[in-house]
Parts: C-alpha cells; structure tokens; sequence
C-alpha cells in the first residue's frame, strides 16, 4: 500500500509542477495532494505542521495567481477598468484552446478595459496591458517556485526513508 500511495503522490506531485506553468492545471494544490499522500504512508511520520504550512502556502498562491496579473496592470499605471479587464481576459483566457490563451487574454483585457475607460489612450493601455503579462509571469514564477519546493520536500522525505520503502 505505501507503494502505492508513493507513486500517486509522485504522479500528483509530477501533474503539480506542470500545473505551474499550464494555467488549466491547479499547480501547488496538486503538489500539495502529492505531499499529502507520502505523508499518509505508515513509514513517514505524519507532520501536521508542514502539512498544514504548505497547504496555507498552496491556497495563498493560488488566491495569488489570479491577484497578481490585476496588481501588475495597476503598477503600469492601469485603471480599475483596465484590472476588471485583466481578471476577466484571464478567466476567458483559460477557456481559450489556444497557446498561451491566458496570456492573450490578460494582455486583451487590460487593454480592452483602458480603452473603455475614457481617460485612457492606446498608448496608457498598452502599458498597463503590459503589466498584466509581467504579474502573469511573476504568479506563474510564484506558483513554479512552491510546486518544486514541494517536490523538493517530497523526495527529501523519500530519502530519508528509502531503505523502509525499498523493504530493508
């Protein structure tokens, strides 16, 4: 059985780093059901401190990875209007069955929502739709980040106990 839920934390610790980098995928949440699932083996302890440190961190960053692409337009200069177009242009981007659908679509949806605001003029909009892609980057960075630190913890607890998984 601890093989078993040794090689399903893996698998979701392995879907969890592409969930990083593919917007559809929830990244650090799946990482953290890969950690989840080592720790509920009968050979490693179960720590509820990591446990519940990295699952706040999993939340955290998730909530994050839809905040800091908004953040991001505000820093260009953007407008709330331009922020509502960013949230929006990701949720429509991650629907899109194109690459780098998200991308387009906060990059669209700030700059749709500067245009819209009257004080704005292309050349505003297109700074703040700017800042949306570099947030998207910077969350997505985030979100690469913390689904290798769980990884990382992963096989740290796997090593220190491999000899009782390998059956010596």
């Amino acid at each position: 059985m601890d093989i078993l839920l040794l090689i399903i934390g893996l698998i979701f610790l392995s879907v969890g780093l592409l969930g990083a980098v593919l917007p559809v995928l929830p990244g650090p949440p799946l990482s953290w059901l890969g950690l989840l699932f080592i720790y509920l083996t009968s050979i490693v302890p179960i720590n509820y401190a990591v446990l519940g440190i990295t699952l706040l961190v999993a939340i955290t960053v998730s909530i994050l990875d839809y905040i800091i692409p908004a953040w991001g337009t505000k820093k260009f200069g953007g407008s709330k209007y331009g922020i509502i177009g960013t949230t929006l242009g990701l949720l429509v981007g991650l629907f899109i069955p194109i690459p780098f659908g998200i991308i387009i679509g906060a990059f669209s949806g700030a700059f749709i929502g500067e245009i819209y605001n009257e004080s704005s003029n292309s050349q505003k909009a297109l700074k703040a739709s700017f800042g949306s892609v570099i947030g998207f980057f910077i969350s997505t960075g985030l979100k690469l980040l913390v689904s290798i630190v769980y990884f990382a913890i992963f096989i740290t607890k796997f090593w220190e106990n491999r000899m009782d998984f390998i059956g010596f």
